[in-house]
């Protein structure tokens, strides 16, 4: 029917958009991990915490957050662009998915929304 071809149009647009305001998201993860990196890439400058973060091997924490925050800062930035990249594949092997479908429609919407997406 026209309308649920308009509304597959649709859909499949603002996946094309979705999926360029990701990319663009890892894009600026990946720029405030690399600020949080320390100068020196040495094994103990990594490992070790920031400073101004007290901890004592010596105690135990007894709470799970405690032990999550104990990770450098780059490792969560890290995660975070772990997370945008199944983002980004899911999205784009969805959009692949529905241009495969060979439906001039379908793929002028994926075009149009992937443009939209990059000029936003």
């Amino acid at each position: 029917s026209p309308a649920g071809m308009v509304l597959s149009v649709l859909v499949v647009l603002l996946l094309s958009v979705l999926y360029e305001a990701v990319k663009m998201g890892k894009a600026v993860l990946l720029r405030r991990a690399l600020l949080a990196l320390p100068r020196s890439l040495s094994h103990e400058a990594l490992t070790e915490p920031q400073e101004g973060e007290h901890s004592d091997p010596a105690q135990g924490s007894p709470s799970l957050m405690a032990f999550l925050l104990s990770f450098p800062r780059w490792f969560w930035f890290h995660v975070g662009q772990t997370l945008f990249h199944v983002l980004q594949v899911v999205l784009g092997y969805t959009v692949m998915l529905a241009v495969m479908s060979y439906n001039a429609w379908i793929f002028l919407g994926a075009i149009a929304g992937s443009t939209l997406g990059y000029f936003l």
